[in-house]
Parts: structure tokens; C-alpha cells; sequence
């Protein structure tokens, strides 16, 4: 197959692009990112990389606020998304500069997506190796949690997790979100918290919670924050464990 994947327009037999597939198995090699869209909150968890003793923290950032009401998450390639990052935020300005208006979610998703997209057919150039979710709440107050994929697909989730235990995260997504569970601000944070900490390898201290409410402005969790949360967590597990025996 490797005759294939010399060009990103060129299809194999079976009709896949390898470049692109490539730039997919890049997002699953990246750390994980979750997602979950609660009544009025929504909420973006990621693992932090750990960063050398004498590195800045504060230039390893997986989560990006890309307007004042709408942020991006990314798993794969860090340069990759620096790039794309910068370009969205452009076009956000250029919206209300023009448009006098703020974006909305799916033009801004249906933004990155096209750039991607664009990588995806042309010679001399390879797919961007990031997957990002896109967050935020429009104007009339409906909140939104797009995904877009290295080949320039976009989705609209109720939650949904990107790089490495991408499955794993689902599944559990899948099992235990539902209304209830997202109905208040705390329970979305719990929830995003659980999953996230279903696949993490690097303990509690590399977590990085976001939380965006409906007309308030970003917010990220403090360490004593996210540190109580998984504390309460883990409290309920041992209950658990303590009925089953």
C-alpha cells in the first residue's frame, strides 16, 4: 500500500486517502480531550502534557478560547493546531468586523473544517494532524459541541472525546450521560472529570477543565477545584465497592 500514500490525492484501491488516515491515527496518538454539552454549561477536560521543570506551563495549552464566546480543544499535533488556531481567530475578527456580528458555532466550524479540507486534494501538502472540538453558545443563547476530523468532516455531539482512548471515552460517554447527569453545572464537571479519568496515565495534577456558561466568560478549573471534584469521585467509587461486597 505504501505506492499510495506518496501524494494525498492519490486513492488506493479500496478507495481511502493513506495521508489522511495517517493524519487520523496522529489524533489517537494524541492526549485526550473530552466534551460534554450540559442544560446551560458546557464543559471541555483535557490531560496536560507534563512540561520540563524550567518549561512555562503557560505555553502548553490544549484548550484556546477562539472568540469570547467560543473555544477550541485539539488532540493531535501541536503545530498543526497552532496554525489552524491562529486562522480561526482571524476569521472570528473578520466576521465582526465585517458582519458586525459574532460567529456562530457552525460557520466557525464549518470554517476549520474547509481549511482542513483544502489539505486534503491538493499536491505539495498534507493533511493537518489534529482533530478539535469546538464549543460555545450563539448569540440567541443555544449552546453548541462540534467536532472536526483531519479530512474535513464535521459533527454536532451531546458529548464526544478525541485522541488517545478515544473508544474507551465513548463507550463510557455512552453508558452515562443523560439529563440528569448534565442538568446542573457540577454534575457536567463530574462527568467530564470521570471520563477523562478512565483513560488519564499522568494522575489528577495534569487535568485542565473549561467551563463556559451562557453569557459568562471562559473559565478554568483551579487545581484545588478539580482536585476536590475527584476527590468526591473517588469517595463515591469506595461506597460503591462497599455495597457490591
Amino acid at each position: 500500500m505504501s505506492k499510495y500514500d506518496r501524494a494525498v490525492t492519490v486513492f488506493s484501491p479500496d478507495g481511502h486517502l493513506m495521508q489522511v488516515q495517517y493524519a487520523q491515527e496522529a489524533v489517537r496518538k494524541g492526549s485526550p480531550v473530552i466534551g460534554i454539552r450540559g442544560t446551560d454549561v458546557i464543559v471541555l477536560a483535557t490531560e496536560k502534557r507534563a512540561v520540563e521543570k524550567l518549561q512555562d506551563d503557560r505555553t502548553e495549552k490544549k484548550i484556546v478560547p477562539l472568540d469570547e464566546h467560543v473555544v477550541l480543544a485539539f488532540a493531535g499535533l501541536r503545530a498543526d493546531a497552532r496554525v489552524l488556531i491562529s486562522r480561526a481567530q482571524i476569521e472570528c475578527q473578520s466576521h465582526r468586523l465585517i458582519v458586525e456580528d459574532a460567529v456562530k458555532l457552525e460557520y466557525i466550524t464549518r470554517f476549520i473544517a474547509e481549511q482542513k479540507q483544502k489539505y486534503t486534494q491538493s499536491n505539495g501538502r498534507r493533511p493537518y494532524g489534529i482533530s478539535c472540538l469546538i464549543a460555545g453558545f450563539d448569540y440567541d443563547g443555544d449552546g453548541h459541541l462540534f467536532q472536526t476530523e483531519p479530512s474535513g468532516t464535521f459533527y454536532e455531539w451531546k458529548a464526544c472525546s478525541i485522541g488517545r482512548g478515544e473508544k474507551t471515552a465513548r463507550e463510557f460517554l455512552e453508558k452515562h450521560y443523560n439529563d440528569t447527569a448534565t442538568s446542573t453545572e457540577k454534575g457536567t464537571i463530574k462527568l467530564a472529570i470521570m471520563c477523562l479519568l478512565e483513560i488519564v496515565h499522568y494522575g489528577q495534577k495534569n487535568l485542565d477543565v473549561m467551563v463556559l456558561k451562557k453569557g459568562d466568560p471562559v473559565k478554568f478549573l483551579n487545581q484545588d477545584e478539580i482536585n476536590a471534584v475527584i476527590s468526591e469521585i473517588e469517595v463515591e467509587k469506595e461506597k460503591e465497592r462497599e455495597t457490591k461486597s
